[in-house]
């Protein structure tokens, strides 16, 4: 058996970490908002402050001044798009455990750059429609009601999170400089965030603890980690990209269970089977 060749390791180790970042930021929503005082809307904003000033930060150590990258680095309307994802992403965190959360976030992600796909023409072969599907119907299992079911609101606002983060990524398709273009849409964001906690200032609270998962949320999982998987999607292809993060929702889970004591339903388990089988099969197979 031949060993794989250094940048091999090298995309493998990028892609591991990419992905034990996405999940982390479920795990470090979820905790500062079940164990500590901020509400959401703070948390919202802590973290995209701290994304967009790490991220700022790196283009300054990249050349030294800011200026040229500046007139370039993102837009409005994915910078809508990424608050679109965050702040409800936030709020469903509230109620929802970190499993069933990251559950839903990425099948609601998927759903929305398969359902574009479909939209502008792409045909889907018979066992893509079996696992869209497939996936499809394990989303609805998830949310139906019953004893089991997570908080129907918190289940809806994940959804548009995923939805959000859905949109953001298809617009992000292309980008000539990853770095700028995130740094540019996070501090676009900073308004849309700083507008959420304006309105809803009379139940702001925090304290250290929760001001810390918040920083380390924008500053670690979102910034370092977005740069990170754009560095790791140059040797990727598109369908190896799309099914390595069918290994998210599965570490955000265990994390759920191992760091924060969350029970791991047969609910979740099926739904998860359902969800992560239908989009892999999905990603898997030839479009025609």
């Amino acid at each position: 058996m031949s060993n794989p060749s250094p940048r091999g390791a090298r995309v493998a180790a990028l892609t591991v970490v990419a992905m034990l970042a996405f999940a982390g930021n479920s795990l470090l929503c979820r905790l500062a908002l079940k164990g500590t005082q901020i509400d959401a809307a703070s948390f919202t904003l802590v973290r995209i402050a701290s994304a967009a000033l790490v991220l700022w930060l790196m283009l300054l150590a990249r050349s030294g001044h800011l200026r040229s990258d500046a007139r370039r680095a993102g837009n409005w309307a994915s910078a809508l798009a990424l608050t679109v994802y965050a702040a409800p992403f936030s709020y469903a965190y509230v109620r929802l455990a970190t499993g069933t959360g990251a559950l839903l976030l990425f099948g609601a992600v998927q759903a929305t750059m398969i359902g574009y796909g479909i939209a502008i023409g792409e045909r889907l072969a018979a066992t893509q429609w079996l696992g869209l599907l497939l996936a499809l119907a394990g989303l609805a299992w998830l949310v139906l009601p019953g004893l089991a079911a997570p908080d129907p609101v918190s289940s809806a606002l994940m959804i548009a999170a995923g939805i959000g983060w859905g949109v953001y990524s298809l617009r992000g398709r292309g980008l000539t400089d990853p770095v700028a273009g995130t740094a540019g849409n996070f501090l676009r964001a900073l308004p849309f965030a700083l507008a959420l906690s304006t309105l809803a200032f009379a139940h702001a609270s925090f304290d250290a603890a929760g001001f810390a998962y918040a920083a380390a949320s924008g500053a670690l999982t979102s910034a370092l980690g977005y740069v990170i998987w754009y560095a790791a999607l140059k040797d990727l292809k598109p369908a190896t990209a799309a099914t390595v993060q069918l290994s998210v929702p599965v570490i955000a889970a265990a994390g759920g269970v191992l760091l924060l004591g969350e029970p791991l339903t047969a609910r979740l388990a099926a739904s998860a089977i359902a969800i992560l089988g239908g989009i892999a099969l999905v990603v898997s197979s030839k479009r025609r």
